[in-house]
């Protein structure tokens, strides 16, 4: 019997740290001696980079403009310790749909039998999460992906990008669609950036499955083209991210978030807003009690 692939998406709004943090769990997942597969979604093409030394790679939309046939090694290149990186592309600028590119590579790869052939563990698509598209809701809808992670600072937008894409995932569960796996704090350190996020998980019944602070470490990497497990592999930083890899390879159970409607959503941001500004101006102490 073949074995199963697992299959993850991480999700998250542009500019997050979504392709930094996947980079860093593909590395620490290999690390594990895990045969990992990165899979890039976003039209930028920049997720496998730092598995790459800086550099980038043909993608699946580009090379199907220049052949009419592809094979599937045209467009798999290998990365840091032997990850296989690949990325999906978009369409030329202001042309066609930002998602064809994840629609046309998972189809390319099911009829070529690509992941059964190079004997994967774990495939991990690395989706922008804030384009409301058809073909960026694929690894969700399809159930192509069987768990999804979204990457989340405590800044409202992030947490409104991931609000939706809870709202999909619960639109797609019930046809067999991929369910919730958490939340994976990101950029932490700012004051309560902590306590934000653990009360919007709350509120819409997940999990955070690792907090990851803001850090010059991974700064420091990526100017050099390489993730931190990579460039600083004995750093704190480097640390984190490997227990983020060991957390997701034993996840085994998702399941369905309660996201908020955009009124619940605006009112909780109004009230931490309230709360953040009171203890600015010293009306209240940060344990929450009035002076």
């Amino acid at each position: 019997m073949a074995k199963k692939i697992k299959q993850i998406a991480i999700y998250g709004k542009g500019g997050i740290g979504k392709s930094t943090t996947t980079s860093n769990l593909s590395a620490a997942l290999s690390e594990l001696g895990l045969k990992v597969m990165q899979f890039g979604c976003d039209p930028k093409s920049d997720s496998t980079n730092t598995l790459r030394d800086g550099r980038y790679i043909p993608t699946v939309l580009d090379t199907l403009r220049e052949k009419s046939t592809v094979k599937a090694q045209d467009v798999i290149f290998e990365g840091y310790n032997g990850i296989y990186c690949v990325e999906a592309g978009g369409p030329s600028p202001g042309v066609g749909c930002a998602g064809r590119g994840i629609i046309t590579a998972v189809e390319l790869f099911k009829q070529q039998k690509v992941f059964e052939a190079l004997d994967l563990d774990i495939v991990i698509y690395d989706v922008l999460g804030d384009v409301v598209c058809g073909g960026f809701a694929v690894p969700i809808r399809e159930g192509i992906a069987e768990h999804v992670f979204t990457v989340s600072s405590s800044d409202f937008m992030s947490i409104y990008a991931s609000n939706n894409l809870f709202k999909g995932i619960q639109k797609y569960s019930n046809s067999g669609g991929a369910l919730l796996g958490g939340v994976i704090a990101n950029s932490m350190g700012t004051p309560y950036s902590r306590e934000i996020i653990d009360d919007f998980v709350a509120k819409t019944q997940t999990q955070v499955i690792e907090y990851i602070p803001r850090s010059v470490t991974v700064t420091q990497s990526e100017l050099q083209g390489k993730t931190t497990i990579e460039a600083a592999p004995t750093s704190a930083q480097a640390n984190i991210y490997r227990s983020l890899a060991r957390k997701i390879a034993e996840h085994t159970e998702s399941k369905t978030p309660s996201p908020l409607e955009i009124s619940e959503l605006r009112a909780w941001a109004a009230k931490w807003g309230d709360y953040l500004l009171e203890v600015e101006q010293g009306k209240v102490t940060s344990q929450g009690q009035a002076i």
